[in-house]
C-alpha cells in the first residue's frame, strides 16, 4: 500500500491505497501531487466531493459501493453522473440528482480521521476549500 498526504482547510490526513482498486490507484498515483477543490455534497449526507465533469480517469468500475465508511474515498469513472471523487465525513450514501451511484473505493483514511467532522463542517459553512494529494 502507498500512503498518500492529503491536505485541506487547514487539516492534515494520511490516507493508504486500496489493493482492491488497483487500476484505480495506478491511474490516480500518475496525476499526483493533485490539486483541487473540495465542496460540501448535495444529495450523499455527510460527504465533500471533488466535481471533475467530462474527465476521464481511464478506468472503470472495481470494488465500488454506494456506502462509503467515515474515511473512505471513492472515485466515481463516471456514466450517470459526472466524474467525481467523493470523501465521506459521516453517514453517506453516494447519489446524484440521478439517484444513487457507485464509486470505486481506492483510498482509505488512516491518520487524522477524529478531524473529518471538522473538515466537512468547515466546507459546508464555509464553501469551497483546496485539497492537495501527494505522497507522504
Amino acid at each position: 500500500m502507498t500512503r498518500l498526504r492529503i491536505t485541506a482547510a487547514g487539516q492534515t490526513f494520511i490516507a493508504e491505497t486500496n489493493p482492491e482498486a488497483p487500476q484505480t490507484v495506478a491511474a490516480f498515483l500518475k496525476l499526483l501531487p493533485y490539486r483541487q477543490k473540495l465542496i460540501h455534497v448535495r444529495w450523499s449526507g455527510e460527504g465533500c466531493w471533488i466535481p471533475l465533469g467530462e474527465f476521464k480517469l481511464g478506468v472503470g468500475f472495481e470494488h465500488h459501493t454506494s456506502h462509503p465508511s467515515v474515511g473512505d474515498i471513492l472515485f466515481y469513472p463516471g456514466g450517470y453522473s459526472e466524474t467525481e471523487i467523493i470523501l465521506a465525513y459521516g453517514s453517506c450514501c453516494f447519489a446524484s440528482k440521478m439517484g444513487q451511484l457507485a464509486g470505486n473505493h481506492f483510498l482509505t483514511i488512516v491518520e487524522g480521521k477524529e478531524n473529518l467532522r471538522a473538515l466537512g463542517t468547515k466546507v459546508l459553512w464555509e464553501g469551497a476549500q483546496d485539497i492537495v494529494f501527494e505522497l507522504a
